[in-house]
């Protein structure tokens, strides 16, 4: 009997279908990116920002994130001064799209932060500075928090007022004292050129482009969409700290760390001088000396720095704010605090009012869409 052979083949198993090809995920994320900022629109106003060694990866994505929410109305191009990555002042390395030569097509160039010390900011990179004479006559410049170092030193800013971060104004204004340096606003507009102050104040000021550029309509809908205000009231004074040094031993010291525990009296120049058992000119010489206030001007800091503690930590009144630490009325602390900081009371509890979790205020943030 003959065995046929192919009775006893295996059948081979059928080759799979093969599976469609997945998109590449550089597509799929050009194509996400297209449908949450749609391509400019022909005539976009074309806006550079250039990035330098050092670059602060938040404000970094600043422009792009506030000018690119606004229908294509904006180009936004980022461009390092050799067109090689730049290193940032965190754990990464980004590489713009452009070199320097972007630059000279721009309408707007937007100078981020970067990190500096004393010895770059006397002597910024050459190739930076390169990079700047490279931008057309009229390109509108604009800085954000120590870029503004980067236009100073190129002498873009001789003769003008301007703003950088609030912690950074004695160098700044060592190095460069022909700039008008205004360290209580969040930016300063010139027009052609524009200055802000540290981090978030990136956000204000792009958002003063659009404003600026289109309207009040136009950047309110940027501001929703970037889940930010569209005006901050006030400018940084409201963010800076003022500790208070050490009291000395001798001197006025005792007397004032005396009056500190008093804030809430009235507390005369005749009583401050006799607590230290000086006349009062003597005193208040002193005093001056000592501190570089008058009694009465250290005096309303105080006030107005317990004034802020409590409108930070606690529930009370204004007026009750008020008279704990020593102002005669609510009326006198909202004109003292808004002639330091530039906001009334009720908006600066509003800033920085301590809020607890637990309260519930984290799930009506998030009902309501804050």
């Amino acid at each position: 009997m003959s065995i046929d052979p192919a009775a006893h083949r295996v059948p081979r198993a059928r080759p799979a279908p093969a599976a469609p090809a997945a998109p590449s995920r550089a597509r799929d994320l050009a194509d996400r990116a297209a449908e949450l900022d749609p391509a400019p629109r022909p005539g976009a106003h074309k806006v550079v920002v250039l990035a330098l060694d050092g670059v602060y990866p938040f404000e970094l994505g600043i422009p792009h994130r506030v000018l690119g929410s606004a229908d294509g109305r904006y180009e936004v191009l980022c461009a390092s001064v050799d067109g090689r990555p730049v290193r940032t002042d965190a754990d990464l390395t980004v590489t713009p799209g452009h070199g320097p030569e972007v630059l000279a097509e721009a309408d707007t160039v937007i100078i981020p932060p970067y990190a500096i010390s004393r010895a770059s900011a006397a002597a910024p990179d050459p190739q930076a500075l390169a990079a700047l004479s490279r931008i057309r006559p009229g390109t509108r410049l604009v800085s954000i928090c120590t870029g503004a170092f980067l236009l100073a030193a190129a002498g873009l800013l001789d003769g003008r007022r301007a703003t950088t971060h609030w912690e950074l104004t004695d160098i700044f204004q060592e190095l460069f004292p022909r700039v008008e340096l205004d360290a209580g606003v969040l930016f300063v507009d010139h027009g052609d050129v524009l200055t802000s102050a540290g981090a978030a104040s990136g956000v204000d000021i792009c958002l003063h482009l659009v404003r600026q550029d289109h309207g009040s309509e136009v950047a309110n809908q940027v501001a929703r969409r970037c889940v930010v205000p569209p005006y901050r009231d006030g400018g940084q004074a409201q963010y800076i700290e003022r500790p208070l040094p050490p009291a000395s031993e001798t001197g006025t010291g005792p007397t004032r760390d005396w009056a500190l525990q008093r804030l809430e009296l009235p507390l005369s120049l005749e009583e401050l001088a006799a607590h230290a058992a000086m006349s009062t000119r003597t005193f208040a010489r002193r005093f001056r000396q000592e501190t570089g206030l008058s009694p009465g001007r250290w005096l309303t800091q105080q006030r107005l720095r317990r004034a802020r503690h409590l409108l930070e930590s606690s529930d009370l009144p204004v007026e009750r704010v008020a008279h704990e630490v020593g102002f005669a009325t609510a009326t006198s602390l909202r004109r003292h605090l808004a002639a330091e900081t530039g906001v009334a009371p009720s908006a600066y509890r509003r800033t920085f009012r301590v809020s607890d979790p637990a309260a519930g205020d984290v799930r009506e943030a998030s009902r309501s869409g804050r």
